[in-house]
Order: structure tokens, then sequence, then C-alpha cells
């Protein structure tokens, strides 16, 4: 467990006064009111307003809004849990459109039965995450369902940030020429989720990428990096993010398969399972595309940001067929990089 999800369990909430878990009748009335009142404005401190509606403070500047919602089972995996999940998925579609994540909404969806030392691990977590993100979680909600219709506890999230940048990013502007970066090895969310429902053991544990993206960007951005497109590659991988930008820009994007760093356990733990890397979920992964000059650059900059410094220039964007992904194999071979088809892995975000 990392510094980032180290939970302080002293919850303010004296539990033992209350049920150990949710009923369905807390909707509403007096728990309902002490949950929010000793829980969520106790975890997420002033920010949250005691009002219908939040009051923002907003820069005079273009902004930015996205919403998501997180259902991922179990709440709880190796380097991450729903909370972290919620907060860093929705700050992270922020900085792919280029803004600054300033402003967080977030509504839980809670079970009849869950568990209130389970919510408040939650709650801590998402507090921590949204510190080290720099937002403010600012105003929400909370309904609870009856046992057997949430599977726990569901979050949703909309994010507000500031575009404070005269670029334009957007699939729309990738030219041919561009090259294609990675900022990091791939598929470790999904196997970190999958394992841990599964129960599944391999030599090293895998964890979850799960982190904040919008730092790495505003560095790109700040050092002038002509940055055209970016795109978080989480559900449906990889694979996915390509296929999306090839279409949306009427390019062709030729990816080289050796540059993509795969961790030597995701790779083996894919093998076993049947499962293809390159479409399998990341929640720290993102893919950029820069003009050619300054891949070097953005590179770096992409490393200084990754404990692993295996940020990668995996590809290249040509005029070619509107819309193909090709991939050129480890023996030299070519073939199609395909959108995901079929059922994803449920439940991983």
């Amino acid at each position: 467990m990392t510094e980032q999800h180290a939970f302080d369990m002293t919850c303010p909430l004296p539990l033992a006064q209350y049920p150990r878990v949710l009923m369905a009748h807390g909707g509403g009335g007096r728990l309902m009111q002490q949950l929010i009142e000793k829980m969520f404005r106790a975890a997420f401190g002033n920010t949250v307003q005691n009002h219908d509606a939040a009051r923002l403070d907003i820069p005079q500047a273009r902004l930015a809004m996205t919403t998501d919602s997180y259902v991922v089972r179990p709440l709880f995996f190796s380097g991450g849990d729903i909370g972290a999940l919620a907060v860093n998925g929705t700050v992270n579609d922020l900085a792919m459109a280029g803004a600054k994540p300033l402003y967080l909404s977030n509504s839980f969806i809670l079970e009849e039965g869950l568990e209130m030392e389970t919510l408040w691990r939650v709650v801590q977590s998402m507090r921590a995450a949204a510190d080290h993100a720099g937002v403010s979680i600012v105003t929400g909600d909370t309904k609870v369902v009856e046992r057997g219709h949430g599977d726990g506890l569901f979050i949703n999230t909309t994010g507000i940030g500031v575009i404070e940048h005269d670029f334009f990013i957007a699939p729309e502007q990738v030219k041919a020429g561009d090259t294609v970066l990675l900022n990091g090895d791939i598929g470790r969310h999904g196997m970190a989720v999958l394992s841990r429902r599964e129960n599944l053991t391999f030599d090293s544990e895998i964890e979850s990428d799960t982190m904040p993206l919008w730092e790495t960007v505003q560095d790109l951005l700040a050092a002038g990096v002509r940055v055209h497109c970016l795109r978080d590659a989480t559900r449906g991988g990889l694979a996915a993010v390509l296929n999306e930008i090839a279409t949306s820009a009427k390019m062709q994007i030729d990816i080289d398969d050796t540059a993509i760093p795969v961790d030597a356990a995701v790779k083996s733990a894919c093998e076993i399972l049947g499962l293809d890397p390159h479409h399998v979920a990341n929640e720290g992964r993102f893919v950029a595309f820069v003009a050619a000059e300054d891949k070097e650059r953005a590179r770096d900059i992409m490393n200084r940001h990754n404990p692993r410094r295996d940020a990668a220039c995996i590809g290249t964007v040509l005029h070619g067929k509107s819309g193909l992904v090709t991939l050129k194999t480890a023996i030299g071979g070519q073939r199609i990089l395909d959108m995901p088809s079929g059922e994803l892995l449920p439940r991983i975000c």
C-alpha cells in the first residue's frame, strides 16, 4: 500500500454508536445527515458547501467539464481503490483536454449492508487523492439502495477545470508526421483488479497504475511542446484509444509493438488468461500526439513524472488509410490493431 493509499482509520463518526452497516432506510433522516456532517464534511473539509449547489470562483477563461461513474469490483485492489480511481479518473479526463482541474462533485450510491468502516476508507482515499491532484471536492449527494442492487458502492464524479493556454488539443488536430508517445507501461490496472477479484497469485504482485496526470500535461505545455492530442488509455486500453483517434483524425497510425512497455508480470498474466495487453485498461497512462521535432523533449518530461522512466515513442501518424491502426510485431510482421470487440473486462473502472 503506497503512501497515497494509507488510510487514517480514526473516523470522526463514532462507529460503535451507529449500525455497523448501512440500512436501506438510511437514505434520509438523521443517520444520513450524520454521515454528511461527520464523515464526508470531516474528510473533505470546508470545501464542501452546505447548500444545494456550490458557488465557485473561476478565473475568466475557457472551462472544461467532464463526468464519469465508477463501478469497480472489488472496491480495493493492489495499488488503489474505487475512491482514488474516481478522483484520478476525473481529473485525468480534464487534463486530456489541457485543462487544469479545479473542482469535483461527488455522488455516492451506497448499497444496504455496506460497512461504515469500508465507506470511511473510501472517503479518506478520495480526500488523499484530491489533495495530491490539487482539486477541491465542493459538492455531492448520497443515496442508499436496497441490498443486492448496488454492488457495494458506486461513485459518480463531475469535474471542472480551466484552460489557461492557447493550444487546441483535440483529435482533429492530429497531423501526418506526428509522433505517438506513451507515458509508461500498459495493462497494470486491469490486471491488478482482475487478479484481486479472482484471487489469482503471480510471482510478482501487479499494482494498479492509477495516478493524476495533470502535472505531466502542464509541464509539456509549459515547455512549448506542440501537443496536438491527448487521450488517457482507460477502458479498452491502448488499442481503443488509437483506433478512436485514427478514426476521428481520419489518419493512419503505425505502431511498433516492441516499443510499447509492458511489465513482465502483466505480460505473463495476460498470456495465462488469454488477454491482449493492448486491450487491458489503464488508469495512469495516456497517449500524446506531438510534433515529431518535439518527441524527445516530450519523452523526457514524461519520464520526470514516471518512477519507472519507461515513457516511449511508440509510433507515427500517416496519411495512409483513414481510421487504420497497424502494429509492427517483434518478428517484423505487421497486423491490424483492432478496436476491442466482445465483452471487455467488467467492473474495472
